[in-house]
C-alpha cells in the first residue's frame, strides 16, 4: 500500500480483535467486545518511528486470527503471561512467557493463534526496519546484523530468549507507567530503549565477530570461562586461576572475553551478580544481608549501594514493598 507505514501492520491486526473503539486511537484503552471476550488494548507512539501496543485481554473461546503484514518491520514482544503461536512461511513459532521474542516480518500471511480463557499480557514493541539497522551500527559505521540477513528468504521469523531479571524490572516499571497514564513520552522513550539495548544484547551479544581472531576451541573456552564465573560469583577464582582451569593464556582470556562479551570478565561478573540480586529479592524470603552474601558481597552496605547505582532503589525498598509479590 503506498505511503503506508510499519503503524499500519497494527491497525489492520487489531482491526482483526474486534474493538469497540478506533484502532487508530492512541494512549485511551480500548475494550474487547463482550461478545469476544474481556480485557484491553493500549496504544502509545512516544516517537514517530516507534509504536507501543500494551495487550492484556482473555478470549472467551480459541482465536485464530489471520494476518497480512503490508509493510517490512522488527517487532520486539515481551509476554508476562499466556502465549500465542504464529505460524508463518512454514514454520510454527510459539511465544510464551517469560521471554523477549525479536519478530522480524515483511508483506507477506501469518495466522495468529489463542487459546480460550487464558489470560494474555504482552507489550509489543514495533520499529521500521530502517531504525532497527540504525540500532544494530557499530561506531565505525558498520553494520554486522541485517534485516534481510536475518530474515533470509522468509516473510518472518522469531527469535526467543528469556528475560532476564533486570528486564523484568524495567518491563515492569514500564507497564505500570503505560497503563496509569503517568509516563511522559520522554520517560517512555528512555525505557523502551534500555529493554531493546537489554533484548539485543540477549539475542546478538554471542555473535563472534569474524575479524577477532578466535577460534573454535578457544570460543568454548571463554564461554565456559563465563559459565564458571557464573557458578562461583559468590568466590569467583582470580584471573589466573581461571585461565589454567579453561586452559587458555590468561591475556588470550582477557582480550577474548571482551571481544565477545563487550565487557571485562570481572565487569560481567559485577552485573551478573546483581542480576541474581534482583532475583532473588524478588522471589521473597531473603533478607538483603542473605543476597548480599549469597552473590558475593561480603559488605551489605556496598552491595546497597552498587544495587542502587544500577537499578535506582535500595533494596531494602524492594523487600519491604515486595514489589514483585
Amino acid at each position: 500500500m503506498q505511503g503506508a507505514t510499519f503503524h499500519h501492520n497494527f491497525n489492520l491486526f487489531l482491526e482483526k480483535l474486534e474493538l469497540n473503539a478506533d484502532v487508530t486511537g492512541h494512549k485511551a484503552p480500548m475494550e474487547l467486545t463482550q461478545t469476544v471476550g474481556k480485557g484491553t488494548i493500549r496504544r502509545c507512539s512516544p516517537r514517530l518511528d516507534m509504536e507501543l501496543v500494551v495487550s492484556d485481554y482473555t478470549f472467551h473461546q480459541s482465536r485464530t486470527i489471520d494476518f497480512v503484514a503490508t509493510v517490512p518491520m522488527v517487532e520486539l514482544t515481551c509476554c508476562f503471561r499466556g502465549g500465542r503461536e504464529v505460524q508463518a512461511s512454514g514454520v510454527r513459532h510459539e511465544i510464551v512467557p517469560g521471554h523477549f521474542s525479536l519478530q522480524l516480518l515483511k508483506p507477506g500471511e501469518a495466522r495468529f493463534e489463542f487459546t480460550a480463557n487464558e489470560q494474555f499480557t504482552m507489550l509489543g514493541i514495533g520499529i521500521p526496519v530502517s531504525t532497527f539497522h540504525y540500532f544494530m551500527e557499530e561506531p565505525d559505521g558498520r553494520r554486522s546484523v541485517d534485516f534481510a540477513d536475518l530474515l533470509g528468504p522468509h516473510s518472518f521469523r522469531a527469535f526467543q530468549a528469556r528475560m532476564n531479571p533486570v528486564a523484568v524490572f524495567k518491563l515492569t516499571q514500564l507497564m505500570q507507567g503505560i497503563q496509569s497514564g503517568s509516563m511522559r513520552n520522554i520517560e517512555m522513550e528512555c525505557a523502551v530503549l534500555d529493554l531493546w539495548m537489554l533484548a539485543l544484547r540477549t539475542f546478538f551479544e554471542d555473535r563472534h565477530d569474524p575479524s577477532v581472531s578466535l577460534n573454535r576451541d578457544e570460543i568454548a573456552k571463554i564461554k565456559r570461562a563465563r559459565q564458571i564465573m557464573l557458578e562461583h560469583m559468590a568466590e569467583p577464582p582470580s584471573l589466573l586461576q581461571l585461565s589454567r582451569m579453561i586452559g587458555m593464556n590468561d591475556y588470550k582470556l582477557k582480550m577474548g572475553y571482551k571481544e565477545m562479551f563487550g565487557t571485562t570478565v570481572f565487569g560481567d561478573l559485577r552485573e551478573q551478580r546483581l542480576d541474581q540480586a534482583l532475583h532473588l529479592l524478588q522471589v521473597g524470603g531473603n533478607s538483603v544481608t542473605e543476597v548480599s552474601c549469597a552473590v558475593g558481597y561480603s559488605n551489605p552496605s556496598y552491595f546497597a549501594e552498587a544495587f542502587r547505582k544500577k537499578y535506582g532503589c535500595n533494596p531494602g525498598t524492594l523487600v519491604r514493598n515486595r514489589l514483585f509479590g
